[in-house]
């Protein structure tokens, strides 16, 4: 090995290991050092496709792909050699290398960690040959003790690089110095001698007012609070899970974003999110559709279990009448398929079950999933509220088992948008418009055609988040880390 690795862990869950991993990555490569990011097992449904093994295309978490991007090197399968998909609450698709893994999605998740572990390792150490700087993210917590042993995201992936570790906590949500103290406690002392210091996270108000929390930690840990963040929602950068229930209040153009159990690649909203003039929200009942000028159907990880239970809170209803009143109404990838008469499986792949019928299209899933970018352009004669995107080529990716065709009996839903090979991967009747593509929202093209606007790139974004983490961590410490411990 020749890298250093720095490791970001969290007390919890949505603590903010993600963001700070990112901010590192492009700090570190902002000192004009080789950097590359690694999870070890990440769990979203949010997903990009990348390079993967053998000239093919594989598939990573979305937040991986930005740290790679943050990192200024190119994204590809070794940096999240294990992703796995939640498809039920008690069932998850297992993707090693960017392919799925059927052997390993059988079996019990307690049997496949040291499987996962002898595919996740190798990749761990060739990235350390071939870098300066590895910035690995954690998952969970470290100190889970009924995980502990089969845990290999965390602490077994620190030993295995010796990492200099952060701990970030949300101190937002309160509690923080004992999040910090019982995971430091909790782990073995082999393992808390990793931890080289404290990030607390998400604070508001005056940072005096910490004192003496931040020394008393230190005095019963040894471990110094290095970095206490501020609280920043609009920094831009796309969330890894959950849904933004921190919409802005106030007037704009109001787009209700379909918030369905297994919903995936909502990473792909953030720049509506951070439109000026757009109020995005999320709909789980037909009232929060009512007063919606857009509705979006994005993309799922359950297209079957999805669309049932879409009806079971009767908001089909709610669709339906939107797209009468000729109000734009958007599917994609998962929502596209919804969107059509019918979902055929006869591979047991997602299930059967009748579309939504707002388009005349019928969707049949495949044994072998589909995974490409793509270079795309919309139709030179698209009429009514998409009537702006006519011609306006763009890039995405597509992600999904469905192969989706014009309803052989019904007059044919117009061609909306086409791949460089021509073939059709978007259609539109009326209002309505669905699209296998994904990331088109990240398209300045498509923004200006929609919108008359932009939001910042993606590259500012990181330059900013760098910019951050520089101001607020304690001077030269950063670079401290690549350097071994103080005795």
């Amino acid at each position: 090995m020749t890298a250093k690795a720095v490791m970001v862990l969290g007390t919890t869950s949505n603590a903010g290991k993600s963001w700070l991993a990112t901010a590192l990555c492009r700090w570190y490569a902002r000192q004009g050092l080789r950097v590359a990011p690694y999870k070890a097992q990440n769990m979203s449904n949010n997903a990009r496709v990348v390079p993967g093994l053998n000239g093919a295309m594989g598939e990573i978490g979305s937040a991986q792909y930005f740290q790679a991007l943050a990192a200024r090197c190119l994204p590809e399968v070794r940096m999240n050699p294990v992703l796995l998909k939640p498809e039920k609450d008690t069932a998850s698709q297992v993707i090693v290398l960017g392919e799925v893994d059927r052997q390993l999605t059988d079996m019990p998740w307690r049997e496949r960690s040291e499987q996962l572990w002898l595919r996740a390792r190798p990749p761990l150490h060739e990235l350390m040959a071939e870098n300066d700087v590895v910035v690995i993210e954690g998952a969970g917590s470290p100190a889970e003790i009924n995980l502990h042993s089969s845990d290999y995201v965390n602490m077994r992936t620190a030993l295995e690089v010796n990492a200099a570790c952060l701990l970030v906590t949300d101190i937002d949500r309160g509690g923080a110095f004992a999040h910090l103290y019982g995971t430091h406690q909790l782990l073995p002392a082999h393992e808390r001698a990793l931890i080289r210091g404290f990030v607390l996270n998400r604070f508001r108000g005056d940072a005096s007012l910490l004192a003496p929390g931040p020394a008393q930690l230190q005095a019963l840990t040894g471990v110094p609070t290095v970095a206490v963040l501020p609280m920043w929602r609009g920094h831009g950068l796309p969330e890894e899970d959950g849904v933004f229930d921190d919409v802005a209040s106030g007037s704009g153009l109001k787009i209700a974003v379909v918030a369905y159990p297994r919903l995936s690649n909502l990473d792909e909203f953030q720049p509506l999110r951070s439109l000026p003039g757009v109020r995005l929200s999320w709909a789980r009942e037909p009232a929060q559709l009512e007063a919606a000028d857009w509705i979006i159907l994005p993309g799922s990880k359950a297209v079957a279990a999805d669309l049932a239970w879409l009806r079971a809170q009767q908001l089909d209803q709610a669709i339906a009448r939107h797209a009468a009143a000729g109000k734009p109404l958007l599917g994609i990838c998962g929502g596209l398929q919804m969107l059509g008469e019918s979902l055929l499986d006869p591979y047991q792949i997602d299930g059967n079950a009748p579309g939504l019928g707002l388009l005349p299209l019928v969707t049949q899933f495949e044994r072998e999933k589909l995974l490409r970018p793509a270079q795309l352009q919309f139709a030179a004669d698209l009429q009514g509220p998409w009537a702006a995107l006519h011609g306006v080529a763009v890039q995405g990716y597509e992600i999904h088992h469905g192969r989706t065709a014009q309803h052989p009996s019904m007059a044919p839903a117009q061609v909306a948008l086409r791949d460089d090979a021509g073939a059709a991967v978007g259609w539109q009747q009326g209002s309505v418009l669905g699209l296998y593509a994904h990331g088109l929202f990240e398209q300045p093209a498509l923004l200006r055609a929609l919108f008359g606007t932009e939001v910042q790139t993606l590259d500012a974004v990181f330059e900013g988040l760098a910019d951050f983490i520089d101001r607020h961590f304690q001077p030269d410490y950063l670079m401290q880390l690549l350097q071994p411990p103080p005795a």
